[in-house]
């Protein structure tokens, strides 16, 4: 991953593609030349993702080509994880055909057993809470193929039961592609995980989907459609809220998707209003759940409040917010990327020794996560910057495990 380009000779490449000056970008986004000269010589950081889309808005390219995070589909980039290709490949088979246009099978050994696929499927979520990725990937190609040729044997009730196992699979799929910045490849998996659920057991299964599929373009930042995508989600579950609890953790969750949508876009008004119904979801729930992986309760909601209040600029907001955090029934997952939002609170306040602690502590949680993120690989780059003659052993430790250097 040394091979990484910063977000700030991302900007420049693309403005002088524009034929834009420094001044003309700077004043595009409300902005000095100054400090456009600094971002794009790296020696300031860019603090609030919802600049950063401002600059891509005005420079007409996706956020994520000044993130990095959607690698090139012609080479393997050194940015993708290499449990990437392994996934999309057993996204794009279709032996199941088979099954749907040959003859019914006879042979009963075929028919693989309904308890063994849920346990796989349990364990690929367990994978995916603790991003496994490398782990995850031989356990998913297999569960798909397994999973998918089952699914199209007539079954009867026995069938609904397998497509909710499938669906709860694409459901990792996306979750993981998703994590890994690959937003188109979240989406496919997303958009299967609903049109499974609708021949399974439960409707929520696909209100499930739609939570994925609103997460699979805010990590690509199609903003419009991840809010189109959660407010369609939420709409669908409102009426249960305080009912059903599990429709109550997916109106909670999909108001937290709701509210770093609007944290990126720099509404700091819509943001907490999201938070503040999350909080009244979460008060109808006995403590923290897992109900369909979306780990919803107190917990999450207060960690989410520490992400918004990064993405928003408020660092001191984030910090103080920390103290209401208790991540001890949380995932890895979740932990280590609360770490990192900690870390870039510290990143905003200038304070080295803060985010070096932060990141420590994340790339023991979760490595494979903190090592493809990209906003982690440049808070590292700017920390080398800021510390350019005597950086600390402990920071070149961590730029190393994140192949910046």
């Amino acid at each position: 991953m040394a091979d990484f380009v910063p977000i700030g000779e991302r900007i420049a490449l693309y403005r002088r593609r524009r034929g834009l000056s420094q001044a003309k970008l700077a004043g595009l986004v409300g902005r000095s030349e100054s400090w456009l000269s600094q971002v794009e010589r790296g020696a300031r950081p860019i603090e609030r993702r919802g600049v950063l889309a401002e600059l891509a808005r005005a420079l007409d390219i996706p956020v994520s080509e000044l993130t990095g995070t959607t690698p090139e589909p012609s080479r393997r980039s050194a940015e993708q994880h290499r449990a990437v290709e392994e996934i999309r490949l057993a996204v794009s088979q279709f032996d199941f055909l088979a099954v749907l246009i040959g003859p019914p099978a006879t042979d009963q050994s075929e028919v693989i057993d309904l308890a063994d696929l849920e346990r796989r499927a349990d364990r690929a979520w367990e994978l995916t809470h603790a991003s496994r990725y490398e782990e995850l990937a031989p356990l998913l190609s297999a569960l798909l193929s397994d999973a998918e040729m089952t699914a199209h044997r007539p079954d009867g009730e026995r069938r609904a039961a397998v497509f909710d196992v499938l669906a709860k699979t694409y459901q990792a799929v996306a979750a993981v592609m998703a994590k890994l910045g690959e937003t188109e490849l979240a989406w496919v998996a997303a958009d299967r995980s609903v049109m499974a659920a609708e021949q399974g057991t439960s409707p929520l299964v696909a209100v499930v989907g739609v939570y994925r599929l609103a997460l699979a373009f805010l990590s690509g930042w199609r903003l419009d459609q991840a809010e189109r995508v959660a407010s369609s989600g939420t709409l669908a579950v409102a009426s249960q809220v305080g009912s059903s609890m599990e429709a109550t953790s997916l109106y909670g969750a999909l108001n937290l998707v709701r509210a770093v949508i609007a944290s990126r876009r720099g509404d700091g008004a819509t943001t907490w209003l999201a938070i503040a119904e999350a909080e009244r979801a979460a008060g109808y729930l006995d403590g923290d759940r897992n109900d369909f992986d979306t780990e919803f309760g107190p917990a999450n909601v207060a960690l989410h409040a520490v992400s918004v209040a990064v993405e928003l600029g408020e660092a001191a907001e984030a910090l103080r917010r920390t103290a209401a955090v208790n991540v001890d029934g949380l995932s890895a997952e979740r932990r280590g990327r609360y770490l990192l939002d900690v870390a870039r609170a510290h990143g905003q306040r200038r304070n080295l020794a803060g985010v070096v602690a932060a990141l420590r502590e994340a790339f023991a949680l979760t490595p494979e996560q903190i090592q493809y993120h990209p906003m982690a690989r440049e808070l590292l780059r700017h920390c080398l910057r800021m510390n350019r003659r005597r950086p600390s052993r402990e920071l070149l430790r961590l730029a190393e495990l994140a192949g910046v250097v």
